[in-house]
């Protein structure tokens, strides 16, 4: 897929597929079924009734189903729908509409595609994402000099990949007061140079000392065109439904309304952000449309990222031993949010990174459980707390996923992109619990996949071969990067059907292919079960069905080649 398409075209996607682009009975056969149930792991036809499963096995066995609409898969093969087990769904939609600079290979090419983007966009402010240097041959963060250079004069806010930072240019630091004697709040840097004065790169809570001019938005679009965006690029690469973190809690009433309209092509679980906590545990879990759009959760943040050096850590950096990172929040303001949700049925989602931010939440959950006892819960003991990340743990820690227990919420791809600069980050001895998946399913934990997009692509080809492969693109692994934790294939197919179905409290619903349950498939051109590895991260959805309803079919996309 293109960098960017025009948020014309993605309209025009929704369109060329409606909800009714086929009816809710239909035959599909013509390709491998893979139904996710170990005890009858394949299929030759579904039959599907009323947007639910109504038939799978055996083309021999199938009951009467004269007049029913047959999708041909033509060999293509056919899964439980995906879901994107953690996502951002408003960061998918406005990559689309602002400045991508995913991909860029150096501090020079970065700065070509912010150049060319102010010539094409004259006035406004330059808002951008996905620059990583870990690859870069500067061996740098890009600076606000790096900014006036290439667009001199212009209001500039360019997010690190992670999110987890942004650099911005020298109007931004003038607007916002940052200059060499500011102090930077707890939880957050303010990277100087030697002459003292601010680089221009502000890490995690700095950046809320940023300040915007009159009029400033994340996106140039409406935020119902940016979910529009994000839909239509969810449903085109097979998602039929994601975990949306960190869902802002004022735009809710506009995800709920867009699905009653039929314009949540995909299902959205909502995890709010912290400001919408008190408001949430008013009111409890929220569901419309039948379940399309789902809010049961809130999103806390614990610390910040590897790639900035923000997870917190026990010990230092190993490639910068004096820091060991930045925790956003401490035991005395988590707690009492854990204990409120406790008591109002709502699920709690914390991103944890490092070590020390993953012990940190294990041991305040532990405490808000302990609080509240069973009895005062509208859950009962089905609490299902998640740990966002989880990515660096003390394997001493993994006791804490399986005594609370906790759903520990990992992303595949994060790994195969991290391995080129973990190891100098952590040192060898701490990779024994990085990016465990692994060691966390064989003790039993549910570990729901996700991409973290736009922190990453977002693709479910990528994401399923990261967790099998744990090799990055180009089939490269490096020789501390732990290969046994790896999954087989079965278990990461679990991963991105049954697990985020788990985690969002209906595995009685989706997740597998068995009768009763509703018709969410994916169909990709590539068999992820059988193909050779090296040819997993090329599959392309064909085929994507929600409820019974036709989404995305690939042969409708005039966008693709």
């Amino acid at each position: 897929m293109r960098a960017t398409i025009l948020p014309c075209a993605l309209s025009a996607l929704l369109l060329a597929v409606p909800g009714g682009a086929l009816a809710q009975d239909m035959l599909i056969r013509g390709g491998p079924v893979y139904t996710g149930v170990e005890a009858a792991p394949s299929a030759e036809v579904v039959l599907v009734r009323d947007g639910r499963i109504a038939f799978v096995g055996a083309a021999a066995d199938l009951p009467d189903h004269a007049g029913v609409p047959v999708v041909d898969l033509k060999g293509a093969a056919l899964f439980p729908g995906f879901t994107d087990g953690h996502a951002h769904l408003d960061g998918i939609g406005a990559r689309e509409m602002t400045l991508n600079l995913e991909g860029a290979a150096s501090v020079a090419e970065a700065m070509a595609r912010l150049e060319a983007w102010a010539v094409a966009h004259p006035e406004g402010p330059i808002i951008g994402r996905g620059w990583i240097e870990t690859h870069w041959p500067e061996g740098r963060f890009l600076t606000a000099a790096d900014l006036d250079a290439a667009a001199p004069g212009r209001f500039v806010m360019l997010r690190r990949a992670d999110g987890h930072a942004a650099v911005v240019s020298t109007p931004v630091l003038d607007l916002s007061g940052i200059d060499a004697g500011t102090v930077a709040p707890e939880g957050g840097e303010i990277l100087k140079g030697p002459d003292g004065q601010p680089t221009g790169l502000l890490v995690d809570a700095a950046m809320g000392l940023l300040r915007a001019p009159e009029g400033y938005r994340d996106s140039p679009a409406a935020p119902r065109e940016v979910y529009r965006a994000g839909f239509a690029v969810y449903a085109r690469y097979g998602w039929t439904g994601l975990h949306f973190m960190s869902a802002p809690w004022g735009d809710v009433p506009l995800l709920e309304e867009m699905a009653e309209a039929g314009e949540a092509p995909i299902r959205v679980y909502n995890s709010v952000t912290p400001d919408g906590a008190a408001a949430l545990f008013a009111s409890g879990p929220r569901s419309v449309a039948d379940g399309r759009v789902i809010t049961r959760a809130v999103k806390m943040y614990a610390d910040g990222a590897l790639g900035s050096r923000g997870a917190a850590l026990f010990a230092p950096y190993s490639d910068r031993p004096d820091t060991t990172g930045l925790m956003q929040m401490t035991r005395e303001e988590a707690v009492p949010v854990y204990e409120a949700a406790l008591r109002s049925g709502i699920q709690v989602a914390t991103h944890a990174i490092g070590d020390r931010g993953n012990a940190s939440v294990a041991e305040w959950y532990a405490e808000a459980l302990e609080a509240v006892p069973a009895s005062e819960r509208p859950n009962g003991a089905d609490v299902r707390w998640r740990i966002e990340h989880a990515q660096i743990l003390r394997p001493s820690d993994y006791r804490w996923f399986v005594d609370l227990p906790t759903i520990a919420s990992m992303q595949p791809s994060h790994a195969i992109g991290d391995l080129h600069f973990a190891p100098a980050r952590l040192g060898d001895a701490r990779l024994d619990g990085a990016y465990a998946w692994h060691s966390l399913v064989d003790l039993g934990v549910i570990v729901v996949g996700g991409s973290d997009a736009p922190v990453e692509r977002g693709d479910p080809a990528i994401e399923f071969y990261a967790a099998v492969a744990r090799r990055d693109l180009s089939g490269f692994q490096g020789p501390d990067w732990r290969p046994d934790e790896a999954v087989d294939r079965m278990t990461a197919l679990h991963m991105f059907t049954l697990w985020p179905a788990y985690a969002s409290f209906r595995e009685d619903e989706l997740g597998t292919i068995e009768v009763g349950k509703r018709a969410d498939f994916t169909a990709f051109d590539i068999d992820l079960m059988t193909a050779p590895e090296a040819e997993l991260p090329n599959a392309k959805a064909v085929l994507t069905i929600v409820d019974g309803e036709v989404v995305y079919r690939a042969e409708d996309d005039t966008s693709r080649p």
